[in-house]
């Protein structure tokens, strides 16, 4: 016989056990501070907060500035790249809309009929193909890739991709500009650039396999119409090219203003040390091709050859082209062929200024 079953009275059951609540029942603490955070977080600050909060900050920090602004150092800073800025942008806006009327309303199939069908001969051909293409590299690589999926030997449209930056008018110009007391640097440029793109295309031919290029698309044309595929490319191409002309102009004047003119002069007294320091920093600053002219210009305490160097090895290997590359062909390409043209634009550009400089 079982035992009767208990009966709790009813005070028992008003005072359950805190670890028998259901969390999810559990009262909510009261809304006051976790309500105005959630009010702070879900308020949104727009331009006219943002601008009314620097000039509060200007009008306290007005002193400091002013003495800032009055140094010597910061004067020097200013004119460097206000001079680079002035000379360098006219080329730039020109040659970003050149490029977009060639790469719109020029047909894509014209260079696949132009080219020889040998491969060897379609090489030299494409390279000085680039002549006719005024703009820089950010839009030599999408053509390039339009190139090879219009049957365009590889090795070709590389070459092509290494010389239209480096070789086109406006380039040349810009460097005769840059650089009016030597001529020489344009003729040395235009022949450097010009034996790289044909080393290269012919490595390719040599050493390049198929699986090392995954083929590009450009959908970000397609389907526009022509008036409206132009304004996009030029607004492509002045946001990218725009924006590392800024840093690269605001590299030159610090470098300028900050590393002590001695460390310069050592490093440039050293002939193989100094060649080797501008084609890395042309890697580094990954200036639009039009530009490099004038910042390479300022960095006169460099020989022509290391400024030479500089001119070559930046429109073909940067930071920007080879990720450019890579999103484009392939990681495995760039991994390859951003190397290789590194070492061989620097080792022509040395040959090309003993030479001609």
């Amino acid at each position: 016989m079982t035992a009767p079953e208990r009966i709790a009275p009813p005070g028992d059951q008003a005072t359950p056990s805190p670890t028998s609540v259901d969390q999810d029942h559990a009262p909510s603490p009261p809304p006051g501070r976790r309500a105005a955070t959630r009010a702070l977080i879900a308020e949104r600050v727009g331009s006219v907060e943002v601008l009314a909060a620097m000039l509060i900050l200007l009008l306290v920090l007005r002193e400091p500035l002013a003495t800032l602004l009055s140094a010597p150092s910061l004067a020097t800073w200013t004119t460097v790249f206000v001079s680079v800025m002035v000379q360098a942008v006219p080329f730039l806006v020109f040659g970003v809309l050149l490029s977009a009327v060639i790469a719109v309303f020029v047909p894509r199939s014209f260079w696949a009929r132009a080219l020889p069908r040998h491969p060897a001969l379609a090489v030299p051909v494409a390279s000085a193909a680039g002549v006719i293409l005024p703009g820089c590299e950010c839009g030599a690589v999408p053509i390039a890739g339009s190139l090879i999926r219009r049957g365009v030997t590889p090795a070709a449209a590389l070459a092509f991709l290494l010389a239209a930056p480096a070789i086109n008018p406006i380039v040349l110009t810009a460097t005769a500009v840059a650089f009016p007391n030597n001529p020489e640097m344009v003729l040395g440029r235009a022949v450097a650039s010009l034996v790289v793109a044909m080393v290269m295309g012919w490595l390719w031919l040599r050493l390049g396999r198929a699986d090392w290029i995954r083929l590009p698309r450009r959908p970000d044309l397609d389907g526009l119409g022509r008036g409206e595929a132009f304004w996009s490319a030029v607004r492509h191409d002045v946001v990218h090219a725009g924006g590392f002309l800024v840093v690269g102009a605001m590299a030159a004047a610090s470098i300028n203003v900050l590393v002590p003119e001695r460390w310069l002069q050592t490093l440039a007294d050293h002939p193989a040390l100094s060649v080797l320091a501008l084609a890395g920093l042309a890697v580094l600053l990954s200036i639009c091709s039009e530009a490099d002219a004038f910042v390479a210009a300022s960095l006169s305490q460099f020989s022509l050859t290391s400024r030479l160097a500089f001119l070559v090895v930046g429109p073909m290997v940067d930071l920007k082209l080879i990720s450019m590359q890579a999103g484009i062909f392939g990681r495995r390409f760039a991994a390859r062929f951003a190397p290789a043209t590194f070492a061989v634009a620097v080792a022509v550009a040395v040959l090309t200024g003993a030479v001609l400089l």
